[in-house]
């Protein structure tokens, strides 16, 4: 199915990741020697917009940084990327966001993140909805800026996806959204509740918003008319799966902004997913949109 380029807005958090691959991830305080390297940006909302940019939507961003050298570094990446990071704010003595991320044989990883304290919350310089933007997305990270958005989103009546990842969505972040979007992790510690189903009918009933949860290799999930509906997650062998979720969510606002329904959405975004989980290097390996219409036949 093609579609006329998108324009997706995307708000939260920003990284920059020195992504490090092991043979197994460490079980004692030691030394170990990692087989590759790679220094490359993160972050949910970032890499969203990457995602969204790489399949050939216009991409904006929304974030905050520190006016140091990873900084600069960022927005080079996302100039490069093609995003477009006019929007976002640089404060003045503040440390850029990064991440230590260790990734092991079988792609699964562990991330330890710094962000400064002193980056301010507030939302009093964030912009109007520019014009032509026909989704927007907003992350838990920044949870003051994201609903400030999405709220301004709603009330134009385009689509407002919150990425409900860990550590979890206070309802009034819920309530901000047309459509939350949950890691598996993000629902359990929303909800309480261990079983995706049991998960997504609670989080439905904690807010207005339609709700769906990823699970991995087991696909996605959301509720329709009152059932449980599926989209299996295509055959890969994953190699590396940082940024897959936010490759799920960059597409997923892509295929929402196209006019597509949830479901054409869903299989949309687990395809580019599918793809990235095969190339290690965290978002440098999210797909164009031939790609994903390669794999979608």
């Amino acid at each position: 199915m093609k579609a006329a380029a998108a324009s997706v807005l995307c708000v939260g958090f920003a990284a920059h990741d020195f992504v490090f691959a092991l043979d197994r991830m460490p079980d004692a305080p030691t030394k170990y020697r990692a087989r590759s390297f790679r220094s490359v940006g993160g972050g949910n909302a970032a890499t969203a917009a990457v995602a969204a940019a790489r399949l050939g939507a216009t991409a904006q961003l929304v974030t905050r940084l520190g006016d140091d050298a990873i900084g600069d570094a960022m927005l080079a990446e996302f100039a490069g990327y093609g995003v477009d990071a006019a929007l976002s704010r640089r404060f003045a003595g503040c440390v850029s966001p990064v991440s230590a991320v260790l990734v092991d044989d079988a792609g699964e990883r562990i991330i330890v993140n710094y962000v400064d304290p002193a980056l301010p919350v507030a939302t009093d310089w964030l912009p109007e909805i520019p014009d032509g933007v026909g989704a927007v997305l907003g992350d838990v990270r920044w949870p003051e800026g994201s609903a400030a958005m999405l709220m301004k989103a709603k009330a134009r009546g385009l689509p407002a996806i919150l990425d409900g990842d860990l550590p979890g969505c206070p309802p009034a972040l819920l309530d901000a959204a047309t459509l939350v979007a949950f890691s598996a992790g993000g629902l359990a510690r929303t909800t309480g509740e261990a079983a995706i189903e049991a998960g997504l009918r609670r989080a439905a009933a904690m807010c207005s918003a339609e709700v769906m949860a990823t699970d991995g290799a087991n696909g996605a999930f959301w509720l329709e008319g009152g059932r449980l509906a599926h989209c299996p997650a295509f055959a890969v062998r994953a190699v590396d799966t940082l940024g897959a979720g936010d490759v799920f969510h960059g597409a997923l606002a892509v295929a929402l902004a196209e006019g597509r329904t949830l479901a054409q959405a869903a299989l949309f975004a687990s395809a580019a997913a599918a793809i990235k989980v095969t190339r290690f290097g965290g978002r440098a390996g999210a797909p164009t949109r031939a790609e994903v219409e390669a794999l979608l036949g």
